[in-house]
């Protein structure tokens, strides 16, 4: 578990801040590698979702590996209502198909008081996940346009699933990460995505120490 790592981004209209609450990683993995990963936000802002997916796709690649959008997979009427375990199951087998050994799937959550959201994440060993049912639970983000109104600090998860051929579709790693009251899209998802970078390195979870220098000397 990594705790209380704090990423803070000023610029001239004022602050945004991301924090990194709390990781979770298989303690079956020791290194993870992924040769192509297809990235996946969800949330009902599409400007966001873009941004998200474009800039994590970038960060992937310049790391050596291959990356794919979702919003480049998913066509619109996917997102647009449920889908059914079916489904899900179909998209992970044309995943397969096409070579895809990884998800990394973040979600943007809503906001609840401090003693439940920490209970919940003191419990997030016990999270047994597989990426079809984390996106059936949470599907709803993307079509419900009222979920975030009554929210300053928004509550986001990243996970990484495997769906290696012969392996358990398994979750990997997961953290969760807290923006609070984010100046504009742009700065929120440049802190997220560094401070995703950053605790995924230290980790050694697709992203190593080499990926992270190389990262920050840019």
């Amino acid at each position: 578990m990594k705790k209380g790592i704090v990423f803070i981004v000023c610029c001239l209209l004022g602050c945004s801040t991301a924090e990194l609450i709390n990781t979770w990683k298989n303690p079956e993995v020791v290194v993870f590698d992924a040769y192509k990963v297809l990235v996946v936000g969800m949330t009902p802002n599409e400007e966001g979702r873009e941004l998200f997916e474009t800039k994590m796709k970038r960060e992937l690649t310049q790391s050596g590996v291959e990356a794919m959008r979702s919003i480049d997979l998913f066509d619109v009427e996917f997102t647009n209502s449920p889908r059914t375990e079916e489904e899900l199951n179909a998209v992970e087998q044309q995943l397969l198909e096409k070579d895809f050994d990884a998800i990394l799937f973040t979600k943007v959550l809503g906001s609840e008081n401090r003693q439940s959201f920490a209970k919940r994440i003191a419990d997030i060993e016990g999270y047994e996940y597989e990426f079809q049912e984390d996106y059936l639970t949470h599907q709803n983000i993307y079509f419900d346009d009222n979920y975030y109104e009554e929210f300053t600090v928004y509550h986001a998860e990243t996970s990484l699933y495997c769906i290696c051929i012969g392996k358990e579709r398994r979750l990997i790693w997961r953290g969760s990460i807290d923006i609070t009251d984010p100046i504009n899209i742009r700065k929120a998802v440049d802190d997220y995505i560094r401070l995703l970078v950053v605790a995924m390195t230290e980790e050694d979870v697709i992203f190593h120490e080499a990926d992270e220098e190389e990262i920050i000397s840019r």
